[in-house]
């Protein structure tokens, strides 16, 4: 804000946030799961143009927070065109066999009593190798889904077991964008703060893989083993299977293990499987064509990555399980990501944000207090920023310093604000991880939420820490272990 502007109050910040609240209520109301295919969005729009009209009241002019809302937009460009290629990828890794190779090898040997467990601990496992929740929930996600759907298991549990274990992963990884900045922006040495979350992360994933224990249990008893059967059959009639069709996840990880940023990352990856469905998958990309055109191979090739895959085998769940991917896939998710950020960046142009979260410290009484303001306030971040990295930004700024005065070691701080900007940023569907895990895995954000237990855990652990003042490290002692 410049100086001209006259600075907002509480009411001020109030009327977008309450107005918000109400309309994505109606949203819910009106249309439950599907609120986010098109009523979110426009909840979104016009909170975006309210926040405008507080500000012009404030002293900004339009142009002012038609600027606010293009700079917020421009920071969710890289999500942007990170969605668009994982549409790619998944179009293309299902054209090349690899996503029904990893479907097929699956159903034959993940036991449908553990099955949610072990998506978990594979997620998180391969997670804490590339630091990325997005790419793994973009790559095994979208496999485990399938085989989930094949056993006629819970997509909901399933999705929200993918989440966990690809979130658990990314904080523990030295290679994750957010672990890095969280220790950054609060001047952290990375793998001390990687050490001290351990003391959340790790009850967190433990409750979180019981849970998912115990919902697997007696699954085995509800599947249908003629129908796994068959949809096995037809997975070999319809591509050939072969354990070569892996090779496009194996690129994908070596590149990622070597810290290639995502996008290209996926590009390749992408690339690599339309190379390898030339030489695999005549017989598939014969059928995608579906004419004689000169290179009817790029055609098919072509048709995977913008408008994904389309099973015509005749069995109609295998149909339902592969006919997806492509960028026209992400076009709504995108439409999301770009309102949320329009909003949230109106919100901090006009210092109603920074009103919201220097407000609460007047709250702050203990350092329970203060560790639980600052996991609601990522939160409420979260909700109405719609971006994880301001919530780890913004907080780790402003509560620098109150933690500082109470003698806390900036490795508590850095805890706090991983704990809960990052893992709440999935269970939020307007925020650019909860929209992309839905778009990705193909259930909606509420849908999975319920079952991120490791997301939502996480926060409540880091709260009763603060209140019984369990492993909250001191400056001395932070010092005494450097």
């Amino acid at each position: 804000m410049t100086e001209q502007h006259k600075q907002p109050s509480i009411l001020d910040a109030l009327i977008p946030i309450s107005a918000l609240i109400l309309m994505l209520g109606a949203s819910v109301y009106y249309f439950g799961s599907d609120s986010s295919y098109g009523a979110n969005q426009i909840a979104l729009i016009l909170c975006a143009c309210i926040a405008g009209l507080v500000g012009m009241k404030n002293g900004m002019n339009w142009s002012d927070v038609e600027e606010a809302m293009l700079s917020g937009i421009s920071l969710a460009f890289g999500a942007v065109l990170i969605l668009l290629s994982v549409g790619m990828l998944i179009g293309s890794w299902i054209l090349s066999g690899t996503v029904p190779s990893m479907i097929f090898y699956g159903l034959h040997v993940i036991d449908p009593d553990i099955f949610y467990l072990a998506c978990c601990a594979i997620c998180a496992i391969v997670a804490i190798t590339i630091g990325s929740s997005w790419t793994v929930a973009g790559t095994l996600g979208i496999s485990l889904i399938g085989i989930a759907q094949a056993m006629d298991m819970s997509l909901a549990i399933t999705a929200g077991a993918i989440v966990s274990g690809a979130y658990f992963g990314d904080k523990l990884s030295p290679l994750s964008e957010t672990t890095n900045l969280a220790s950054a922006v609060t001047g952290t040495d990375l793998f001390a703060h990687i050490k001290n979350m351990l003391w959340t992360t790790a009850p967190a994933i433990v409750i979180a893989l019981t849970a998912f224990y115990f919902l697997g249990l007696g699954a085995s008893s509800q599947t249908n083993p003629e129908d796994i059967e068959k949809l096995i059959v037809d997975l070999g009639a319809s591509f050939n299977i072969s354990i070569i069709n892996l090779l496009p996840l194996l690129v994908l990880l070596a590149l990622a293990w070597r810290k290639m940023p995502a996008m290209p990352t996926i590009i390749i990856g992408t690339l690599s499987a339309s190379l390898l469905t030339v030489f695999t998958q005549p017989e598939a990309l014969k059928q995608m064509a579906a004419d004689t055109t000169v290179l009817p191979q790029l055609k098919a090739i072509w048709i995977s990555l913008f408008d994904g895959y389309q099973s015509n085998s005749g069995n109609s769940q295998l149909d339902e399980l592969l006919s997806k991917g492509g960028m026209s896939s992400m076009l709504n998710t995108v439409w999301l990501v770009i309102s949320a950020m329009a909003f949230g960046g109106v919100l901090e142009r006009t210092g109603l944000l920074q009103v919201l979260v220097t407000r609460t410290l007047t709250l702050v009484k203990s350092t329970g207090d203060l560790i639980a303001t600052t996991v609601v306030t990522c939160l409420g971040i979260n909700l109405i920023s719609a971006d994880q990295y301001i919530s780890v930004v913004l907080p780790g700024r402003m509560y620098k310093v109150e933690f500082e005065k109470r003698g806390l070691s900036s490795l508590a701080l850095s805890r706090t604000i991983e704990d809960s900007g990052t893992l709440t940023s999935a269970l939020i569907p307007w925020n650019t991880c909860g929209a992309y895990m839905a778009g990705t895995l193909g259930v909606a954000t509420l849908t999975y939420a319920p079952y991120a237990v490791f997301n939502w855990i996480c926060p409540i652990i880091a709260i009763a820490y603060g209140y019984l003042n369990i492993k909250l490290l001191r400056v001395e002692d932070a010092e005494k272990a450097a």
